[in-house]
């Protein structure tokens, strides 16, 4: 569910560290109050990540009532996860399904290093066909 963004018009990423313990009452201050941004405005989704970058939640507002999603990563996956406000905020459809990917399926190797950073510039490492992109230019 959380993979596909069509169904969004306004992807918003809290950056930092969220406590992962809130509730949707919590997560609904956090973006009144810290974020400044109306929870309810039509086809938002605003994603949260704790201190460990292996889990997130997803706050929705459907019209009637709230959706929380949460997503634990298995195995060694993290998200490249955004700390700097500076870093991110509204994401494009694109970047969001990058960030659901663990950031480790980029375009194919035909992007530039300086585009991608361009497009995910919280992303602190660029996966290995950049590297040999950059090194064969």
């Amino acid at each position: 569910m959380l993979k596909d963004a069509e169904c969004f018009t306004h992807i918003y990423l809290r950056t930092g560290r969220t406590d992962m313990r809130l509730g949707i009452d919590g997560l609904l201050a956090v973006i009144g109050g810290q974020m400044e941004l109306d929870p309810t405005e039509p086809g938002s989704i605003f994603l949260f990540c704790g201190h460990k970058k292996d889990r997130i939640k997803a706050l929705i507002f459907e019209g009637d009532g709230w959706l929380l999603c949460y997503k634990r990563l298995t195995g060694d996956c993290s998200y490249q996860w955004p700390r700097d406000e500076s870093e991110a905020g509204k994401l494009t459809k694109q970047q969001f399904r990058w960030l659901m990917e663990q950031l480790k399926e980029y375009p194919r190797n035909d992007v530039p290093e300086e585009e991608l950073k361009k497009l995910m510039p919280w992303s602190e490492t660029l996966p290995d066909c950049c590297k040999q992109l950059k090194k064969q230019s």
